[in-house]
Parts: C-alpha cells; structure tokens; sequence
C-alpha cells in the first residue's frame, strides 16, 4: 500500500490542504514536479477539462491502557494498529459559461481502530463505520455546478480541486446538485477541516455536536444555493438524510427525511491579517427515537430499528479562524443539538467546544517554496465534549449508540487532543506524525487515557 501511495506521488504537485474520512474536501494542489504534467493540466482546464488527484495512507495505534470493563462499542484495550488507505480521481468538464460537472472515482481500504468505535471524538478522519480488507472502489462525488456572476469586478479563485483554476465575480451566486459532502460547502475552516493535510480527529474536521448529513462513508444527495461578496457569505442546503442510523442507503422519501442547513459568513481582516467567523443553523429530520422511547424498550434493539414517524433535530454551530500573527493562526468552534433523539449520522457528542493554534513552517524556515506550495506545519488542538441529561442516561441505562456503548458508564465529559507535524517531502509528498490523547473515551471515567500514534503519507496531484 505504500508503494501504490508513493507510485501515485511521482508526478503529483505541491500541497496546501483545506476538507470525515473521504467525505471531506480534497487537499489543494499546485506547483507540478514534472513541468509537462503541470503545462498539461493548465491546457487541460483552458480548454474545458479538470484532472486532479490524491491518495492518503493513515496508519495509527495505541499501546493498552486501563479498561476494568468493555461493552459492545468500547475501544478495545490492548495493544492495537490499524490503517486506511484513500485515492481519489477528481474529473471535471465545462459546460458553459460557469457551469460545470464534476466526478469523483474514489479507492478505500482498511478500517479504524476497535471498528471505529470507541470515542466520540474518533481519532481518524479517514477511518468511517464501512471498512474493507481489500481495495474498494465507489464514486462519492457526481455533481453539476453553475456560478453566477453579480459583479463586474473579478478575484481569484480559491485553490480547490473540486474547481477549475482562475477568477470569479466577487458578488456571485453558486448552484451545486447532486452527490457529494457538506463539507465541501459548509463548516469550512483554514486551519482544521482537513484529516488529510490538518488534523485528524473527527472533533477538529468539523463541529462535532452537530449531526451532519452523510451516509456511513460521508457522503449525501442534495442542492445547495451559496452568496458571497468577499466581505459576507450566505450558505443554504437540504440534503438527503440517512435511511438508517449511520447507513449507507439514504431515506427514499426526502420530501419527509432531509436537513436543512444555513450558514453566515463574515470575513475580515484585523491588523492585515484574515479572519472570518462562520454561524450556522441545522434542521434534520430522521427516522429516529427520542433517548425516552429508547430507554422505555430493549436497548440494544431499539436503537439501530427505525421508527414510523419522523422526529426533528436542531443544531446550531459558532466557527472561527483568525490569524494573529505571520505564520500564527488560530480557531475555534463550539457546537449544540437539542439532545432529545439520536445522533443519526455522524458522531455521538451533544456539546462540544473546540479550539487549536497553528504554526507555519516559515516560522523555522521550512515554509511553501513558492507562492502556491506548501511547507510544514505544526497544529495543537483540544476538544471537549458533553452528552445531554437525556442521552447521558440512556447510556449509563446500558444503551448501545453507533459509536459508544459500554453497558455501564460513570460519565465525564469526553477530552481530546492533539498535535501533529505535517512535513513537506517533496512537490507533491507530505509525510505527517501525530499524537493524540483521549481522557474519559465515550465518556467513561473508568476507562483510558488513551495515547495514539498515527503517521500520515499523502501525495496529491
């Protein structure tokens, strides 16, 4: 697997990372190695094509750690080691003038430690609920895209391998249908959003309390309608939502099972320097039971059975980013859902807050060689978590969750952290270690702490 990994690095371009698993965004490129790929692709998009790729290699393992006891979802206690592996092909033609269709073939093999089970804030974004021995191949991303111009003036395009290099209207109206992840438009942050170039725990890729439509690999149907102006954005979507608790099939009748979701944005700068804050609302509704029917029934039946009738959620996020000084920046989110039913989608936190810094290479002279490639970083974050009254006694009742369940519990909020040093190897080559700790995993106060160490392989081109 690390030779495909570091086959598929020969040609590929410098990296500048932006985006759970393979349902996030694309890390973003530039700078080929070879001069003639990189001439090929700049003809390529002139004349209507897009080719960009990727492929992430995460190993990671803890040695064993204190568990008096183990239930169905506990993170197993002895020593253990597990990787994944992803690769991706982002293909891209244009239709006409600032529409265009995109399509993402994707490769993934392996699993996350315990099943990827064990802890609220799981500590790999590449890992999801649908692992396999062997290579499998799927498209998670088939949508078409149409951008609207508002202004005559023009700025560049952000770097993202989901779009054709240039300018855009500052004032401009994007359309996006189809299949592909929220996270491509929604809860974005420059410094954590990115398991592939930034961290990689699920609680720093996006805002861990809300549920966030996705089947169990990342990914969702849906149309989302955004505005921005380069000083404001506005952001709106409904999606498909699963049909199942953390399935891969979607609800069939959308006009019944979706979420809703709507976000803010405002960008400035402070002292020179970028910084933006980003708020955001969700409404799902899902075949799901509130945490009293559950404990009113069989447990571990119940939780994973749909119900008849469909149950509302609300969930709302505060996302921020601000860089303090040259090569400093730092971010923070705190995230809530009502608490009253299940998570159905995405992890098991009913409060979190988060926040990290992050360090430039620049700053000990390993920064981006030019303009557009990336040098090393180093990112320190911390997580904090919280289950509500309702959900809190349901699991201490016994109840079995999609990602945590111990058959008893002796709660404390759950608490995460994380380093990692992204260092850049070459155009193209990123290799990242990585150190976590998580104290009270699922919320038990019985069991952990738990040290992980991961390494981290990309190449992307």
């Amino acid at each position: 697997m690390v030779m495909l990994l570091l086959a598929l690095a020969m040609p590929a371009l410098a990296q500048h990372g932006s985006g759970r698993g393979a349902g996030l965004p694309l890390g973003q490129e530039g700078d080929a190695l070879f001069p003639g790929l990189d001439r090929m692709q700049r003809e390529g998009e002139a004349a209507g094509w897009l080719l960009h790729g990727q492929a992430t290699f995460v190993e990671q393992g803890h040695p064993g750690f204190r568990s008096p006891y183990r239930g169905e979802n506990s993170m197993q206690a002895h020593a253990m080691q597990r990787n994944t592996f992803s690769a991706d092909l982002i293909l891209g033609r244009r239709l006409w003038e600032g529409a265009e269709v995109i399509l993402n073939p994707q490769v993934i093999r392996g699993y996350g430690l315990s099943g990827t089970r064990g802890a609220a804030a799981f500590p790999n974004g590449e890992a999801f609920r649908v692992g396999s021995e062997t290579p499998a191949g799927f498209v998670p991303r088939a949508f078409f895209r149409q951008t609207i111009g508002l202004s005559a003036d023009q700025v560049a395009q952000d770097s993202d391998p989901l779009r054709f290099a240039g300018t855009v209207a500052r004032e401009r109206l994007t359309i996006t249908a189809g299949k592909f992840a929220v996270f491509d438009i929604f809860d974005d942050n420059r410094y954590a959003h990115d398991p592939r170039s930034q961290f990689l725990n699920w609680a720093f890729v996006s805002a861990g309390a809300f549920d966030w439509v996705n089947d169990a690999k990342g990914f969702t149907n849906g149309l989302a309608l955004e505005w921005d102006n380069g000083d404001w954005g506005l952001r709106a979507g409904a999606f498909q939502v699963s049909r199942r608790i953390n399935s891969l099939s979607l609800d069939p009748q959308p006009l019944r099972g979706h979420q809703l979701l709507l976000q803010l944005d405002r960008f400035w700068q402070w002292g020179g320097r970028d910084g933006a804050v980003r708020l955001i609302g969700g409404y799902s509704r899902t075949r799901s039971s509130s945490w009293a029917e559950l404990l009113a029934g069989d447990l571990e039946a119940t939780q994973s059975q749909p119900q008849g009738r469909y149950a509302a959620k609300r969930m709302a996020v505060l996302n921020l980013e601000q860089e303090v000084a040259a090569g400093v920046g730092v971010f923070a989110r705190l995230s809530w859902n009502d608490g009253r039913t299940q998570q159905w989608m995405y992890s098991e936190m009913d409060r979190a807050a988060s926040a990290g810094v992050v360090l430039d290479g620049a700053l000990w002279g390993r920064g981006a060689a030019t303009l557009h490639s990336a040098g090393d970083t180093v990112g320190l974050a911390v997580n904090l978590a919280g289950l509500s009254a309702a959900h809190r006694r349901f699991t201490e009742a016994g109840g079995i969750g999609f990602l945590i369940g111990e058959g008893r519990l002796r709660y404390k909020p759950e608490l995460a952290v994380e380093s990692y040093y992204d260092r850049h190897i070459s155009h193209g080559l990123h290799a990242a270690a990585n150190v976590q700790v998580i104290a009270n995993p699922a919320y038990n106060a019985d069991r952990g702490p738990i040290l992980l160490l991961g390494l981290r392989l990309r190449s992307a081109f």
